[in-house]
């Protein structure tokens, strides 16, 4: 008997034509000394590692600057990037290499958000309230702990869990 070895070789950007680009939340934690210093390099850092693997940026902001439970490469605070991005599935795998790889970039986490809406998407972060708070006489502080608790009680409404 006679057999044939028949291999089909498919060009990588063909293949992945047939798949969709599905919703990404990314949180990036980046060295608050760096971040301070040079924001500007460190979003371009973020952007062109989405932008190396395919993915369409949706959003990208800053979502706080804290301490770190424990210390991650001597550093003891951190700034946290919140993204949201369009990629595919097999593509999130390069993305992680390439913040392992990155200086900049500490940490990152990406999680599947498909089930978020627009309005959950345009939501403001702690730090852009804290900034927006800044401008406005008064504890800034106390405000956005303030909205916070509403926003959390309107919440808890809407998901039918009363106080």
């Amino acid at each position: 008997m006679k057999y044939e070895l028949f291999m089909e070789v498919i060009d990588l950007e063909t293949a992945t034509q047939n798949v969709t680009k599905k919703l990404y939340e990314g949180m990036f934690l980046v060295d608050s000394a760096l971040a301070t210093a040079d924001w500007d390099g460190i979003l371009a850092a973020v952007r062109t590692i989405l932008e190396r693997a395919g993915a369409d940026l949706v959003s990208m902001k800053k979502w706080d600057e804290r301490k770190l439970a424990y210390t991650i490469r001597s550093k003891t605070r951190g700034t946290y990037i919140l993204t949201y991005f369009r990629a595919e599935g097999p593509r999130i795998s390069q993305i992680e290499r390439d913040v392992r790889l990155s200086e900049k970039i500490m940490r990152a986490l990406i999680l599947r958000a498909d089930h978020l809406t627009q309005d959950d998407l345009d939501k403001k972060t702690s730090a852009i309230k804290v900034e927006k708070e800044k401008d406005k006489p008064g504890a800034p502080e106390e405000a956005v702990q303030k909205e916070d608790q509403q926003e959390q009680q309107e919440n808890r409404m809407s998901e039918g869990v009363a106080e």
